[in-house]
């Protein structure tokens, strides 16, 4: 099974909100806990607890482009129609326990890798589900709490389709239900396979307070499958786990790669370099760190992370 990428909620083109998952944990800044309270540390990963603000140290908040990929595609379109003048022709009758459903929301909205992963439900509840799936999508940045229950309530009607399971544990992930997160996880692996969920799986791990086990996962034989920036996201969740354990020596060292080139710009060298300074500085080699916060800051072409302010910090520009 391919990583989760995000789950499209729009096809004109004219806007995409997705979320992030296998590979693209919020690693590399302070810790969020539940309550939604970021709080420094050296713990070196953003464990969120909410989702779209500039979290410090969180490099991206609206993730582009890309399908909500997941699951044995099962092929053929269709299965899917809109909603015709009549209203709610196609719309299932709401269960108690289920969030409310715009009535503009539509399964069409879904991209079409994930509606093919549905074929084996029937009609109404197909597309019941997809829109459920639409709305966690369109919430996790702003609410994801709220985008929870939706993805809760896909589950409760999918529960063996790995897709679903998959954004259900993602988006438990930006709810900071790391437990939830990990369970959904889990079973979306054991359905589909593969090894694109283990970087947010070890960063679930982190957040319940299990950093030998993100560890481990990060050695296990799923992982060495992963190229790329998914391994890179791996590499940060992992030196988050060795800071958690003041191991930042180590941490350090797991962070250097071919990958800390400084001339890379975008989100995933951003997040690198950012997690690398923070190792750095953890490890009492601030003027380094600085130089890779500085690298991190002009990477960062999106504004994603706050290598700036870091950067301030340390020179006592902010003083």
């Amino acid at each position: 099974m391919r990583c989760m990428r995000g789950m499209t909620v729009s096809e004109n083109g004219d806007e995409r909100r997705s979320f992030r998952g296998g590979g693209a944990p919020r690693s590399g800044g302070p810790r969020r806990d539940n309550d939604g309270r970021g709080s420094r540390g050296a713990a070196g990963g953003d464990r969120r607890g909410g989702a779209g603000d500039n979290n410090r140290g969180g490099a991206g908040n609206s993730n582009r482009g890309g399908g909500f990929n997941g699951g044995q595609r099962r092929g053929g379109e269709g299965g899917f129609t809109p909603r015709g003048r009549d209203g709610d022709r196609n719309r299932q009758q709401a269960r108690p326990d289920e969030p409310d459903l715009p009535d503009n929301v539509e399964p069409t909205e879904l991209d079409p890798a994930v509606r093919r992963d549905l074929l084996s439900l029937d009609k109404d509840n197909a597309n019941t589900v997809a829109r459920h799936l639409v709305m966690a999508g369109k919430l996790v940045d702003e609410d994801p709490e709220l985008a929870l229950l939706h993805a809760r309530a896909a589950r409760q009607r999918a529960g063996r389709i790995a897709v679903v399971r998959e954004a259900a544990g993602i988006t438990a992930y930006h709810a900071g239900e790391w437990a939830e997160a990990l369970s959904e996880l889990r079973a979306a692996r054991r359905m589909a396979g593969g090894p694109g969920l283990i970087a947010v799986m070890a960063d679930c791990e982190r957040g319940l307070g299990r950093p030998e086990r993100a560890i481990e996962l990060g050695r296990s034989d799923e992982a060495a499958l992963l190229s790329g920036d998914e391994a890179s996201e791996l590499r940060i969740v992992v030196a988050g786990a060795r800071m958690d354990l003041g191991q930042f020596d180590q941490a350090v060292v797991t962070l250097q790669t071919k990958d800390l080139d400084a001339a890379r710009t975008g989100e995933a060298a951003a997040r690198l370099f950012y997690a690398y300074a923070d190792a750095l500085v953890a490890a009492g080699r601030v003027e380094d760190g600085l130089k890779w916060f500085l690298n991190a800051a002009a990477a960062d072409l999106e504004g994603d992370t706050d290598a700036e302010e870091r950067v301030a910090e340390l020179t006592g520009e902010d003083q």
